[in-house]
């Protein structure tokens, strides 16, 4: 069984000191895996790492009541998306940073520790191994075309060269209705360069704007 280092007297200087020096370091060591995971922001990194002194403070000062010290801290925690939409892996690293706050909060610094690792550790392996990316040879593929163009068609022999498949995601209108925007999913063919085809579909689509990245990417257009 873990045991809490806040006697039920109450806090006192030596456990109060314990519980702000390890949620700083767990803070520290939870900002620097989710900097190896791929993009962030260096204010996102400082949050991160003074989260877990918030969280812990909160908690200490209802006197570990579990459910006030969450609904407090999880409010305070989730303000920045309300103006600003986070990622998956910052809202995740948000909630692991809580969850960390609120077990040091209670005097659990063994278990806060063990749980800083275990996720740290199951996130790198994850990241390593690349779990649940898609292949390289899959993309997609945003073109304008003006109005009109008869979309249907126009580009089947370019995609039926360089592609092994490709499906048409999205079509919209932008620009008064004067374009369409043209959204693909393509698998490229390995001996195929991706430079060849892009440069025939401009001469299809009247040299307007073409984008080809992974699907991660921001969206374009």
């Amino acid at each position: 069984m873990f045991s809490s280092i806040i006697s039920s007297e109450g806090l006192t200087l030596v456990s109060a000191s314990v519980c702000i020096l390890c949620s700083i370091m767990l803070g520290f060591l939870i900002a620097f895996i989710h900097t190896k995971g791929g993009r962030y922001s260096k204010n996102f990194v400082i949050t991160l790492t003074i989260l877990p002194l918030l969280v812990a403070t909160v908690m200490i000062m209802v006197n570990g009541n579990l459910g006030t010290g969450v609904a407090i801290a999880g409010a305070f925690s989730l303000v920045r998306f309300r103006s600003m939409q986070g990622t998956s892996r910052e809202i995740m690293s948000v909630f692991w940073a809580m969850a960390v706050g609120i077990a040091v909060g209670m005097g659990q610094i063994l278990f806060a520790v063990m749980v800083t690792i275990i996720v740290g550790f199951v996130l790198m392996v994850l990241s390593v191994i690349k779990f649940g990316e898609s292949s390289d040879s899959h993309k997609v593929l945003d073109i304008l075309v003006p109005e009109n163009l008869d979309y249907d068609d126009v580009f089947n022999d370019i995609f039926i060269k360089y592609t092994n498949s490709c499906e048409l995601l999205k079509v919209k209108t932008t620009n008064l209705g004067s374009l369409y925007e043209l959204r693909y999913n393509v698998s490229m063919k390995k001996e195929m360069k991706e430079k060849n085809m892009i440069d025939e579909l401009r001469v299809r689509n009247g040299n307007l704007k073409i984008s080809l990245h992974k699907e991660e990417s921001e969206e374009m257009l």
